[in-house]
């Protein structure tokens, strides 16, 4: 379940994440996109713990929100509307409930309904996909989240500028799949797991 405390340190760690791996990011995005991903989440994310800094939110709805927003605003590519609209629909659903798997189910049907992508294209939805599922069942292990990221090597991308590659994408890890393993390896850092 989410509170202020887990949620903060969840995406403070998500920030270490991001910046501790940036280049790696971006390396990943080098072969089948723009070569930016890193950077524009490292971007995306220190607007985030300026902001959450500056405007201390007392409930959960508001940090969802706010991250969010500067998300959408902060982070080029198609990174920033995804992780955005992922976030933005968390928000919307932290007035019902403050339990995980629900809150990154929503977050999962905006992404799908924004990107017009579906499980097996090579996106971050492979990883958000399996994930929920496991949330769902049961406690997430890292491992699952580290196995759902690799998976995406084997994928043929159908999405985005990877699609262009055709089969020249297969073999290559999804950057996108790649950041989201941090935001769920981090998450569980943050001891939010199956409720």
């Amino acid at each position: 379940m989410l509170t202020v405390e887990n949620t903060l340190e969840w995406l403070a760690l998500f920030n270490q994440a991001i910046q501790t791996n940036q280049a790696q990011l971006s390396a990943l995005d080098t072969p089948i996109g723009d070569g930016d991903h890193g950077h524009n989440m490292a971007r995306g994310m220190t607007a985030v713990t300026e902001v959450l800094a500056d405007k201390a939110p007392t409930d959960v709805p508001a940090i969802l929100k706010l991250t969010a927003m500067n998300l959408i605003t902060k982070v080029g590519g198609a990174a920033g509307p995804l992780y955005g609209t992922a976030f933005l629909e968390m928000a919307k659903k932290s007035a019902e409930t403050l339990e995980i798997a629900p809150l990154l189910s929503a977050g999962l049907a905006g992404v799908e309904k924004r990107g017009h992508a579906t499980v097996g294209e090579k996106t971050l939805i492979d990883v958000w996909q399996p994930v929920i599922a496991q949330l769902e069942q049961g406690p997430l292990t890292a491992e699952a989240v580290t196995t759902a990221v690799e998976a995406t090597a084997a994928l043929r991308a159908t999405k985005g500028r990877a699609s262009y590659l055709g089969e020249r994408s297969i073999g290559h890890v999804d950057p996108g799949a790649a950041s989201s393993g941090y935001l769920f390896t981090t998450m569980l850092e943050a001891g939010i797991n199956h409720d």
